[in-house]
């Protein structure tokens, strides 16, 4: 079995190209030199837990725009699913489908119990050239990640 080397600050980002709840393609690399790029990696939609954090990041989406930064939410969850959470809670921002939570184990996000891979809640932040600038895992405050964007 391939060990999965921990990604950390300085690693480049995984590309990688997902669905979000409308059914548009979204690809990482479409952001280089352009962009930054958020990703907020959340166990499930309408959960207490992920609700929370989501509006935090809605609420304070303007200051992610002021840093030239898109944000994007990621998990198993599929379009129906993400439609109806982005519409009851008016996220301006794509919930992305990770279908068999392979982009999630490509950026440690991910859990195993008893063989059963879960989204561990992360939030990784890429600069414009593709690099990792911020890594935690749980629930960092929005603050903290703004920081690490220029």
């Amino acid at each position: 079995m391939k060990e999965i080397k921990e990604l950390k600050i300085g690693d480049n980002a995984p590309l990688f190209s997902l669905r979000d709840q409308k059914g548009g393609l979204v690809s990482l690399a479409d952001y280089k030199g352009k962009k930054n790029v958020v990703l907020f990696f959340y166990p499930g939609d309408m959960t207490p837990g992920c609700t929370m954090q989501l509006c935090a990041v809605r609420d304070d989406v303007t200051k992610f725009s002021k840093k030239d930064t898109v944000v994007f939410g990621i998990n198993h969850g599929d379009e129906e699913s993400h439609s109806r959470f982005v519409k009851k809670h008016s996220f301006p921002f794509p919930l992305l489908v990770d279908v068999g939570k392979k982009i999630s184990e490509k950026y440690g996000a991910i859990r195993k119990y008893f063989n059963i891979k879960t989204i561990r809640r992360s939030v990784i932040a890429i600069d414009k050239e593709g690099i990792v600038v911020f890594l935690k895992r749980g629930m960092p405050k929005n603050a903290d990640i703004l920081k690490a964007l220029t």
